[in-house]
């Protein structure tokens, strides 16, 4: 049996190329899903919105919500799309 691992509260900066950024406060209950939101996630949420060149930053953070957090990242790109049309 493995251990739990305690929640792990995180901020997410991210910075489109058109110069559009928000920062969203979240939560991952794991390492493996800041991982995974990392290598993952926010690639496709990227390739979704059609945004090339956008940054991430990750800090630790006071608040949690894995799905607020995918909510605001798409937001952040689909207007950094609409900026560069």
């Amino acid at each position: 049996m493995t251990p739990e691992t305690p929640e792990s509260p995180y901020s997410v900066k991210i910075e489109t190329p058109t110069g559009q950024s928000a920062t969203v406060s979240i939560a991952f209950l794991t390492p493996k899903q800041v991982e995974d939101f990392l290598q993952f996630e926010f690639k496709r949420l990227a390739q979704e919105a059609g945004v090339r060149g956008a940054r991430i930053h990750v800090e630790r953070a006071m608040t949690a919500d894995y799905q607020k957090v995918i909510h605001e990242v798409t937001a952040c790109l689909r207007s950094g799309t609409a900026n560069a049309a």
